[in-house]
């Protein structure tokens, strides 16, 4: 079964640190969503009237207010509504703001600057304030005020042309928004040198993510390539240019495996389990420039080897030689798969008149300070008043007027 969210027991190393996202949608808001899982109190600021449109966004659930993409994203916040489109939303957010370590946006260039929520009003609020902005291209440069999504991004920092068959049409790779997730993480590694700075020196600072860049830094050796040799990486299907036997087979139950022959022992030790050892011989294969010259061949001997039995056999064959080789998992492969189970990956979390959802577990592991899953993607506004009174001081009959104007 699923491992269950965590109780509530340890303690976690953001503890006493709160976070501010203003954000929409995934780019930067997850990397609030980690933070959270590590002790973060996370404060979601949404406007009153709908709150962030990612709560309609992906696979509908009974409640009007939360899809699944953003229970699952949207873990371990707290709703508060604020229209800072109003001068009083404003002020109250600036009071939020100077009560924080953290503030979180991933609005496109200046939008923050139209509501008169400068950085340098920011500062005056929280000195202390840290402040991560992610966007399509970045807060400068002459596109900065394009419009950014992951898949745009994707493909301008270059990955997408490197994503499918050869002279084929580019696909977008596992049609998620890689980039949202990666600028997001590289965000919260900037949050979390910049608290440090904070800490030694009274003095928060702006970290400026464009998704586009976060893209492209981890294409490896591209760019070096280029510029030393002028050469252009193009798509390669499943395999690797630097390797053969390297990609996705077919097996004869019509499951995938991947396998993976990085080097001439690799390949050395997958011929043995095929039965097959004197292709790994210096007189055949045993050199992996041999083998590349001849990756038709080499692809065409292992897919046949692969197809003429079921992927448990095939998969039970290459493991007893230590070849690198794994499933290509369906989502049901991987409910069904212990090692998922064991690892606490899949976990189980109450979400009210929905029963229990499974969602991914906690990366990474702490050893003494684990991360763990309060709960899931809030209602909208749930701790508007929690956080109105119990932080800001609010009197109930301020919040009653405030909420008669639509400012909360």
């Amino acid at each position: 079964m699923p491992a269950a969210a965590e109780p509530a027991a340890t303690p976690r190393p953001l503890d006493g640190v709160r976070v501010i996202d203003v954000g929409n949608f995934l780019a930067g808001p997850y990397a609030a969503s980690v933070m959270g899982e590590f002790g973060a109190d996370v404060v979601k600021v949404e406007h009153p009237d709908g709150g962030d449109p990612m709560r309609r966004f992906g696979t509908a659930t009974p409640r009007p207010d939360a899809t699944l993409k953003w229970l699952s994203e949207s873990r371990n916040k707290r709703s508060v509504t604020i229209d800072l489109l109003q001068s009083e939303g404003v002020a109250l957010f600036l009071k939020l703001v100077a009560k924080s370590d953290v503030l979180i946006e991933n609005f496109r260039p200046g939008t923050m600057e139209s509501w008169g929520l400068t950085w340098d009003m920011l500062h005056e609020a929280n000195p202390k304030l840290v402040m991560l902005r992610v966007t399509g291209y970045g807060q400068t440069g002459p596109y900065r005020r394009r419009s950014g999504f992951a898949h745009i991004a994707q493909a301008f920092g270059g990955l997408n042309y490197l994503a499918g068959f050869p002279g084929e049409t580019p696909v977008l790779p596992g049609t998620v928004p890689l980039g949202d997730y990666i600028a997001s993480l590289f965000g919260a590694i900037g949050v979390m040198i910049a608290l440090r700075h904070a800490e030694e020196t009274g003095c928060g600072q702006v970290i400026d993510v464009g998704i586009y860049e976060a893209v492209f830094r981890v294409l490896e050796e591209i760019a070096a390539a280029y510029g030393l040799h002028g050469t252009v990486r193009e798509r390669e299907g499943s395999g690797s240019f630097v390797a053969c036997p390297h990609g996705h087979f077919r097996c004869g139950n019509d499951k995938w495996i991947a396998i993976a022959c990085t080097t001439d022992k690799m390949f050395e030790r997958l011929a043995v389990a095929m039965g097959r050892p004197e292709l790994a011989s210096a007189e055949q294969y045993g050199d992996q420039r041999k083998r590349l010259a001849a990756r038709e061949h080499i692809n065409r001997i292992v897919g046949e080897w692969v197809g003429s039995m079921a992927r448990a056999d095939v998969l039970e064959r290459c493991l007893a030689e230590e070849v690198p080789a794994g499933k290509v998992n369906s989502i049901a492969d991987i409910f069904a798969d212990e090692h998922f189970q064991a690892r606490g990956n899949l976990a189980r979390v109450p979400a009210g008149e929905l029963g229990e959802l499974v969602v991914p577990g906690v990366v990474p592991s702490l050893s003494a300070t684990p991360g763990r899953i309060t709960h899931l993607g809030p209602t909208l506004g749930n701790a508007t008043e929690d956080v109105l009174v119990g932080l800001l001081g609010l009197q109930a009959d301020e919040i009653g007027r405030l909420r008669r104007q639509r400012v909360v």
